[in-house]
């Protein structure tokens, strides 16, 4: 999940009223924690308008009454339009340094199983496949130890990251020698496009899941996990509570990777830095 967008005023063709927006605020807080601050209703009419008129409805009221009442096919739909999301290949770069370094150092001569990384906001696939070409350099192979579970609450920006297809330019920033390495160029009707290699696609699994869900799913003994521009949309006793839920899967020398933003001194009693927004699980 990326930051939800910022848009500038927009002409109304539905009345959108304080109650409408604080029904709005309400919902997404108890779908997904995202907690919307005032200045935000102009985007969030601008994004819903959209599931209004789709859905035929005469006023956004209606839209809500059968938001909350239908039989829930329309929620997915609901929390996609409230969340934009904003990435890019080895975006915050120190934090894949740090994971390089990590993982060279945890992978001793005994390692018998794969070293296992969650990206817990996948977004439209940037960071799980920068993570997977991490992976590649530190064990200098495109088939490391390593299996990375990819997750995101937004449905359709999962299937981009899935498909692993990207135009030229987001790549373009990335050095010659890992563009070679790691994407194949297409060609034909495929020209200007480009696609992460099969090796990669192998290391990444991708599939939806809600922060707020009480069982993830996942396994502890987490070498790390990638929780990064995420949490600053979610209320101090939302955030504490994942991170009661989340430090737990790492293990005992697993890294929490925060965005640059993110402070847990809320918080201070589950995790303790241990880099630039890098953090460690508490001893209890």
């Amino acid at each position: 999940m990326g930051r939800l967008a910022t848009t500038a005023p927009v002409e109304r063709g539905f009345a959108f009223e304080a109650r409408d927006f604080d029904r709005v605020r309400s919902l997404i807080h108890q779908r997904a924690g995202i907690s919307l601050a005032d200045h935000k209703r102009d985007m969030v009419y601008s994004r819903l308008v959209r599931r209004v008129r789709a859905g035929g409805f005469a006023s956004f009221g209606a839209y809500l009454d059968a938001l909350e009442h239908g039989d829930g096919g329309e929620w997915q739909d609901f929390i996609n339009a409230l969340t934009t999301n904003l990435t890019s290949f080895f975006r915050e770069a120190y934090h894949f340094d740090a994971l390089l370094a990590q993982l060279r150092e945890a992978a001793g001569p005994g390692i018998t199983q794969p070293l296992r990384i969650w990206c817990a906001a996948a977004s439209t696939g940037e960071e799980p496949w920068s993570l997977a070409i991490t992976a590649c350099e530190a064990f200098g192979t495109l088939a490391p130890p390593v299996r990375i579970l990819a997750t995101d609450i937004d449905t359709q920006v999962l299937a981009t990251a899935e498909a692993g297809i990207y135009s030229l330019d987001r790549i373009e920033p990335l050095d010659e020698a890992r563009r070679r390495a790691f994407f194949q160029r297409g060609t034909g009707p495929h020209e200007g496009m480009c696609r992460v290699r099969r090796e990669l696609r192998d290391l990444v699994s991708f599939r939806p899941l809600n922060l707020l869900d009480r069982d993830y799913g996942i396994a502890p003994g987490l070498t790390a996990i990638f929780c990064r521009n995420v949490m600053i949309y979610f209320d101090k006793p939302t955030q504490y509570r994942l991170l009661q839920r989340m430090m737990p899967l790492l293990a005992p020398d697993g890294r929490f990777y925060a965005g640059h933003s993110e402070s847990f001194s809320h918080a201070a009693d589950l995790v303790t830095g241990c880099g630039r927004t890098i953090f460690r699980a508490r001893a209890r």
